[in-house]
């Protein structure tokens, strides 16, 4: 029987983070109630300005979530029944999931094997006469190859809508996540690295007429109120949560540095050890093979939203680290053209192969901002154990 520690280490530690803001978050929430404003209003005004900035986007439109991010920005572009959205199949669900929901059909690119983000190398094959966007994702805090995707959506009078919602803060050659396609989106959901005390989320763009037009979508689609011009929906972010967020967002680039310092240890960690390996892609891997670390492609910021590994035996790795009490998550055990509810696309086990190979090494371990040194070390002594 596997005896679990009392020193547990969690995924993200919420709770510290807290304690380390808990001034400063009740004193912008007591601001709140003392207004009793609470849907809209100046505070999620003055979050729509700070992540607009801070994302290097003339304009930012709070929504309800980082799904409703993605859902209001295909609506934003009038997508229609019928109408096709190049994305990847390794990502989390709402990706194509708010495609479909507007009765688009997803077509799915295959991933770089180093960085997980949608291959350009896949795209032109996939564009029909059909095709109205492109929709890469920036996944685990390192943004997607946006130089070719962006050549190639120009020539092809693509729209690129980015989901950032793992991304906040990431930089490509110089260009903030969110700012280089005609939008992106952004989560704010608890466990990302800008997170809110529940759902929230973010449009950001350059275009005034589809901010002009996601905000009037957002809200039911009237101007004034009661005089409806479009059919949108209930996306509102409230005060609370923006409250919460602005205190956060001081606190980011902080929380960042300390994630890419905690990213740097465990390479030097792994290094010591000699548990890291010089494969990166290939062939599945083997028992006794090495453990292979996430790529850094170089290209800008990368804020580490997860750190991911690829291990042999992972799921069995999965179970032994969190029997000593270690936290870790598999995103994604199952890639979107392969779930049951997109069966009908017509996509077999085989047709992306990546992203599937992905699905069966990949792990996250803690990277959150206070993880520290002891338990870093910690977590590689009981992946030395298990290997």
């Amino acid at each position: 029987m596997v005896t679990i520690k009392t020193n547990n280490i969690p995924l993200l530690d919420l709770k510290a983070q807290f304690i380390e803001i808990e001034s400063e978050v009740r004193e912008a929430i007591d601001s709140v109630l003392d207004s009793q404003r609470f849907i809209m209003g100046p505070e999620v005004e003055a979050l729509e300005s700070e992540v607009a900035a801070y994302s290097a986007s003339a304009f930012g439109i709070g929504v309800s979530s980082g799904t409703d991010a993605l859902l209001a920005a295909l609506m934003t572009i009038d997508l229609q029944p019928g109408d096709e959205v190049i994305t990847t199949p390794y990502t989390f669900f709402a990706t194509a999931g708010s495609i479909v929901r507007l009765g688009g059909k997803p077509v799915f690119v295959d991933i770089d094997s180093w960085t997980y983000n949608m291959d350009p190398a896949g795209i032109e094959a996939a564009i029909t006469e059909k095709t109205r966007a492109v929709l890469p994702v920036h996944l685990y805090g390192q943004m997607a190859n946006m130089g070719p995707i962006m050549d190639i959506a120009r020539r092809h009078k693509l729209v690129v809508i980015e989901d950032a919602a793992q991304a906040i803060g990431a930089e490509y050659r110089g260009q903030r996540a969110g700012s280089i396609g005609q939008m992106g989106c952004f989560s704010f959901f608890p466990s990302k690295n800008l997170g809110a005390f529940g759902d929230g989320g973010m449009i950001t763009t350059n275009n005034l007429e589809l901010a002009d037009r996601a905000r009037l979508l957002r809200n039911h689609g009237y101007r004034p109120k009661y005089y409806n011009k479009v059919v949108g929906g209930n996306f509102r972010l409230d005060a609370l949560q923006a409250a919460v967020l602005r205190v956060k967002l001081r606190h980011l680039d902080g929380w960042t540095e300390a994630r890419q310092r905690n990213s740097d240890r465990y390479r030097s960690l792994f290094d010591e050890t000699g548990l890291a390996s010089a494969r990166w892609s290939g062939e599945p891997l083997e028992a006794g093979e090495g453990i292979i670390l996430p790529y850094d492609a170089g290209e800008g910021r990368h804020i580490y939203n997860q750190f991911v590994i690829r291990a042999p035996r992972r799921d069995a790795l999965l179970e032994h680290l969190r029997g000593q009490g270690i936290g870790c998550e598999i995103y994604y055990p199952v890639p979107l053209h392969l779930q049951e509810c997109f069966r009908h696309l017509g996509y077999r086990e085989g047709s992306m192969p990546v992203s599937e190979q992905a699905s069966r090494e990949c792990l996250a371990l803690p990277i959150f901002a206070g993880l520290g040194k002891a338990r870093q070390e910690r977590i590689i002594d009981a992946i030395i154990a298990f290997l």
